[in-house]
């Protein structure tokens, strides 16, 4: 017998719904990152570049900022973001709601919430 030239076929693409009897597909923990979200890493790299900050550098710039800004909304304090917009932390009142599935009505106890205002100058170009 000789060997086949014929490159091997490819098998076919794994569907993408999920598996009967589940509510969620089994495979989100390999799943591709969103394309139209921005991570983390990306902003790093694009610090970088922008600047003549090392990627070391930058992350830690990117982690600073990050952490000022979520001890600013612990503090109460809001926090301003030129060009982008300002985040607040706003008081939520207690309220009634219902339970999905068994219809109970349930007490939502009050709490906190993380508010953002978008800038007129970003709502003018967008």
């Amino acid at each position: 017998m000789t060997k086949s030239t014929k490159p091997a076929a490819k098998k076919p693409a794994a569907s993408k719904t999920a598996p009967k009897g589940t509510g969620k597909a089994s495979n989100t923990a390999t799943a591709p990152a969103d394309a139209s979200k921005v991570a983390k890493t990306q902003i790093i790299d694009l610090v970088a570049d922008a600047t003549s900050l090392s990627k070391k550098q930058a992350a830690e710039a990117v982690s600073s900022m990050l952490d000022l800004v979520v001890a600013a909304l612990k503090d109460g304090k809001s926090v301003g973001l030129p060009g982008l917009g300002t985040l607040s932390v706003a008081a939520t009142a207690e309220r009634q709601g219902v339970r999905p599935g068994t219809s109970d009505k349930i007490t939502i106890p009050a709490g906190k919430k993380v508010r953002f205002k978008v800038a007129s100058t970003l709502k003018g170009t967008l």
